[in-house]
């Protein structure tokens, strides 16, 4: 089933034209990724879709409420005030959830210890942690993550990479936004790869490597991004 797409979208903020004609779809249980340097067109395809945007032309759509969707965006929107338990207690009070599953959502993104912490004490992990304990407490069924690991250390990205699974694996489509080519290749069951606005592959990424590999050599994302582009990520 279809949980989100796009049909020959565009968009531009006054000449800058962000996104051209992007096509896509994603279905219920997968983890969906959207792959491109900075400037591509991805938190701008991500906030349209969450209803934050129009369209220029085209059609979007997400199968899912608003009160059905969890979001981890470039700005946070934490309460620096607020301790971490605090800061979830308020969506807690909006979502009726009950105590026992914010604190195990802390658990899963392992901030138990740092519960009572004020959240302007936090460091720049700890507070995207925060952030992904927030945007899964109501066990959203469409889930967007803008980098949800950028900041993190190896074995926290693990953590994180593990929690994204067992939210696929419940039902629920993950719409993953990532620079980094080797984590989408592990987690993402397929993927986009987007180019000043323009989408120039999708498929699972094993197939995308396969279709551009015309020698016997190893290939990888990044190797097919630089064929199509001429320029890496960066």
């Amino acid at each position: 089933m279809i949980s989100a797409s796009m049909k020959n979208v565009s968009k531009s903020f006054g000449a800058n034209h962000v996104l051209k004609d992007v096509s896509f779809e994603t279905h219920n249980g997968e983890i969906f990724g959207m792959l491109g340097p900075s400037g591509a067109g991805k938190t701008t395809i991500i906030n349209i879709l969450t209803k934050q945007l129009e369209v220029d032309s085209g059609e979007a759509y997400t199968s899912v409420g608003s009160n059905e969707i969890g979001l981890m965006l470039e700005h946070d929107g934490l309460f620096n005030r607020l301790s971490c338990l605090d800061n979830l207690i308020v969506f807690e009070d909006i979502y009726g959830i009950p105590r026992s599953r914010t604190l195990e959502a802390l658990e899963k993104v392992g901030l138990t210890d740092a519960k009572k912490t004020v959240v302007e004490k936090l460091s720049k992990g700890m507070r995207q942690r925060l952030v992904l304990a927030r945007a899964v407490l109501h066990a959203p069924k469409v889930l967007f993550l803008d980098e949800p690991t950028s900041a993190l250390d190896p074995m926290t990205a693990r953590g994180i990479h593990e929690l994204i699974r067992e939210l696929r694996d419940a039902g629920s489509t993950v719409f993953l936004t990532t620079h980094n080519m080797e984590e989408a290749t592990h987690l993402c069951d397929r993927v986009v790869l987007l180019h000043k606005g323009t989408i120039i592959e999708q498929g699972a990424p094993e197939e995308i490597c396969q279709r551009h590999n015309s020698v016997k050599t190893m290939m990888d994302l990044e190797s097919v991004f630089v064929k199509l582009t001429g320029g890496g990520l960066e």
